[in-house]
């Protein structure tokens, strides 16, 4: 066989090898315990072992980076040795259709046309792409949430400063009494000049998740666009884009489908393509193609490939199995903390209003305190938050966090709430 013909079959066994279920690979390399799916208990215990955790430590900053599973992370391992085996053969032959293979993935993953989805490194790329292309004039209105990501908002200030856009802003209450209400807070806000609104699927530092449908076919109503920042939602709750017919979607994969650092997702609907205007200029496309609006250059193209293998593992666990067990281990220690004196639970107590992300603070402490407190005295770690209506710590388990340590981070609250 000539070296070439061999290096171009490598180059597309590459492209098969990653959509092997997650079973096969196991039976291949035979290293690890079967998971026990008829046992709930034993197999989020089994899930545990596939996480090289610090013991330094409880993590309940999981929402930042959801550190990749160990069965994911040998996989990433082995794409980088094959690329850099490859080197320039790779990225000027397969690259590009491998990149489009998991793209196509995603998009059954969360239930969108193949055509309307490209990988981003994260959701603010995602989420830029659109703010920073869509065809604004001077005083169209945007409306977005004070809770919002703050690197969002700061994009539509730019978009003010460039094209003097009118900017507007909702305050999202922590606990809404319907969803009729956080409709009418963006409706409220409308005008005839109002061009995009921009809402959180899931509310990052609270876990609120939004009743995006309603919010959409409002804005629709009106002929206004919605762009939703899904970071903490693929990988994390069932992503339903059609279901939801928002315009514009973007996530983070590093965060819960637990890819390695630098995945996304845009999601763009076919008819709104065309409007938007690239940030980085792409090879001739049609206005329709997607990829006119993902030119990135030279960049690690083995992260791409682990996408698949983090889709793997999450279809091993199952979403709806994932999703009933990251809303258990939330309501697990916030239901205890709901009515304890001199503590606040930020998250809305109606169980469909939230999933594995809540926020919790102590009426006479500081959140960057409470933090501070949490990690020096009781080796709990996480993240405080100070913004708007909510001024607390966000509490992020994972898949492999125990109610054990759920325990100690409860009574380790209500110490520190009884020092007031």
């Amino acid at each position: 066989m000539l070296k070439r013909d061999f290096l171009k079959n490598l180059g597309q066994m590459a492209m098969v090898t990653p959509f092997l279920p997650l079973t096969a690979q196991a039976q291949v390399k035979q290293k690890t315990r079967p998971y026990p799916f008829d046992s709930e208990e034993e197999f989020w215990e089994r899930i545990r072992e596939d996480y090289a955790l610090k013991p330094d430590y409880i993590n309940l900053e999981n929402g930042y980076y959801n550190f990749v599973p160990q069965p994911t992370l040998e996989k990433f391992m082995e794409h980088v040795k094959m690329v850099n085996y490859e080197a320039s053969y790779y990225m000027r032959t397969v690259q590009w259709d491998n990149k489009k293979s998991v793209a196509d993935r995603l998009a059954k993953l969360v239930n969108c046309d193949a055509q309307e989805v490209v990988i981003t490194r994260n959701t603010t790329e995602s989420l830029d792409l659109i703010t920073g292309g869509f065809p604004w004039k001077e005083g169209d209105e945007a409306i977005f949430a004070a809770q919002d990501y703050g690197a969002m908002q700061e994009h539509f200030k730019l978009m003010a400063k460039r094209y003097k856009i009118v900017n507007k802003m909702v305050s999202v209450p922590n606990h809404p009494a319907s969803d009729e209400e956080i409709v009418a807070l963006y409706e409220g806000q409308l005008t005839p000049k109002t061009r995009l609104i921009m809402v959180s699927h899931m509310v990052n530092i609270t876990g609120q998740i939004l009743p995006i449908r309603k919010i959409c076919d409002m804005a629709h109503r009106h002929g206004v666009e919605v762009m939703v920042d899904g970071a903490h939602c693929v990988g994390h709750i069932d992503v339903n884009i059609k279901e939801m017919d928002c315009d514009y979607y973007g996530s983070s994969l590093h965060k819960w489908l637990s890819t390695p650092l630098g995945a996304g997702l845009l999601f763009v609907k076919k008819e709104k393509i065309s409007k938007i205007w690239p940030l980085l200029a792409e090879h001739d496309r049609e206005p329709g193609d997607i990829s006119r609006l993902n030119h990135t250059g030279t960049h690690p193209v083995y992260t791409d490939l682990a996408i698949n293998d983090a889709i793997d593992y999450l279809e091993m666990i199952g979403i709806d199995r994932k999703e009933k067990r990251m809303r258990y281990l939330q309501r697990y220690w916030s239901d205890q903390l709901r009515a304890v004196k001199n503590v606040v639970v930020n998250t809305p107590v109606d169980e469909h209003r939230s999933c594995g992300i809540a926020n919790v603070g102590i009426t006479h402490m500081k959140p960057t305190v409470l933090a501070k407190n949490l990690m020096d005295e009781f080796k709990i770690f996480t993240v405080g938050i100070n913004r708007e209506n909510v001024q607390g710590c966000r509490i992020t388990p994972n898949v492999y966090t125990t109610t054990n340590e759920l325990d100690s981070f409860v009574k380790a609250i209500k110490t520190l709430a009884g020092r007031g």
